[in-house]
């Protein structure tokens, strides 16, 4: 059966309002296993910045060595911070002021979800306050629903308790509403330069014996960055890997520098060969997980992996 333009309308609605919460919710899907593997404070920077971290981040983020996590929270801060020369952070300090005062006026009802986390807490916190608001909370009329009706200006937002739980859902007057309301909170989220150059690259740890183990790392020599020096194409890559037992101690690590230098033409003949490094790992038994960071001294670029293996 063919949708009527009635429900044509209600299905565009629903389906740009799914796509609305997953932008608002900062694209959460991501492993299990790597989230289990957080520590507290890690699980708590994702959670509190969900409606600021981008994807490329969030992905980098959950392959960091634990021991680098500090210093990505402090370098995403710093890149949103409007005046970096001060000691203030002020988008730092409103974003949080936000939470805290969402949490104040929506926390009641809904099944005990922090009001922060609530579709009003989310709008809220993206938009700032509402020139306007009016509350209905027994409904407009007398078979009504609680609702409210925040307006920006002349725009109106509206929210809906269906249950009567305290649990506002917002209501989207249109598709064109949602792209209006997903465009304004945009220009409040300062723009971030996008992670520079992340290399492509694959790596498997295979057993070879018991105790015994090949990391094996594979990147195309098409996706690598060279410097140009006296006509010789040059760059250095460097890889550093340490492995974690199941108490999150570290049981071994590597560095090592890999020069790399070609002519133009010796590069192009290479075509889309890949650049491939082994390294031995000698272990006792039991399940590690490798944290490998590659860097590129051409361009700084840098990616993370975390494999894990069973000796």
């Amino acid at each position: 059966m063919m949708p009527t333009p009635r429900n044509k309308r209600t299905l565009l609605v629903c389906a740009a309002a799914v796509l609305f919460v997953i932008v608002l919710a900062g694209s959460s899907c991501t492993t299990t296993r790597l989230m289990r593997s957080l520590d507290p404070d890690s699980r708590e920077f994702l959670s509190k910045g969900r409606y600021l971290i981008t994807r490329e981040e969030r992905r980098t983020f959950l392959n960091l060595p634990t021991a680098e996590r500090a210093s990505f929270v402090a370098e995403f801060w710093k890149k949103r911070d409007p005046t970096p020369d001060t000691e203030a952070n002020e988008f730092k300090e409103e974003y949080f002021r936000r939470i805290e005062e969402a949490n104040h006026l929506f926390s009641a009802g809904g099944g005990g979800e922090p009001g922060w986390l609530q579709d009003r807490g989310r709008i809220y916190i993206l938009l700032g306050p509402p020139d306007h608001r009016e509350t209905y909370p027994r409904g407009e009329t007398f078979y009504g629903k609680p609702c409210e009706y925040w307006y920006y200006g002349f725009f109106p937002i509206y929210f809906i308790d269906d249950n009567w739980t305290g649990s506002y859902r917002f209501d989207p007057d249109s598709a064109n509403q949602l792209v209006e309301i997903m465009n304004t909170q945009l220009y409040w989220k300062p723009q971030v330069p996008a992670i520079q150059g992340v290399l492509e690259c694959k790596v498997d740890a295979a057993v070879q014996s018991p105790g015994r183990a090949l990391v094996r790392i594979r990147l195309p020599y098409r996706k690598i960055w060279f410097k140009d020096e006296g006509g010789e194409l040059a760059s250095v890559l460097t890889v550093t890997m340490d492995a974690r037992d199941g108490k999150d101690q570290k049981a071994w690590d590597f560095k090592q520098d890999y020069p790399l230098g070609f002519t133009p033409e010796q590069l192009e003949k290479i075509g889309g060969a890949d650049f491939v490094i082994e390294v031995p790992v000698a272990l006792p038994a039991g399940r590690y997980i490798i944290n490998l960071t590659l860097t590129n001294s051409a361009d700084t670029a840098k990616v993370f992996k975390r494999v894990p293996i069973d000796l």
